[in-house]
């Protein structure tokens, strides 16, 4: 398994996206797959960083393609690398086998 960093941007249609986030966060909460996820803060750009182990990119991609706010066109781009930390206290917690 492998550590993915997810770099959501959102679209500025924040009615919307308030409407679907407790679905998004239901999903989200379910999936074993997830490491950690959030919104950037106030004064940032509109988006979200979202970590998940899966065995592959391609299984990312599932994940987010089913994500309600993908569903619903509130993410206007995304981004998906692998992403190997290797400094920190997390750092081993993230990457574990």
């Amino acid at each position: 398994m492998s550590t993915y960093a997810v770099i959501y941007t959102y679209t500025d249609d924040l009615d919307r996206r308030m409407e679907v986030r407790p679905e998004h966060r239901d999903y989200l909460g379910a999936l074993p797959q997830l490491v950690v996820a959030g919104a950037w803060a106030p004064g940032e750009p509109v988006g979200g960083l979202l970590v998940f182990r899966a065995e592959d990119k391609a299984a990312v991609q599932a994940i987010v393609d089913a994500d309600p706010y993908s569903k619903a066109g509130v993410v206007a781009d995304v981004q998906i690398r692998e992403w190997v930390p290797p400094l920190g206290p997390a750092a081993s917690a993230v990457t574990q086998e």
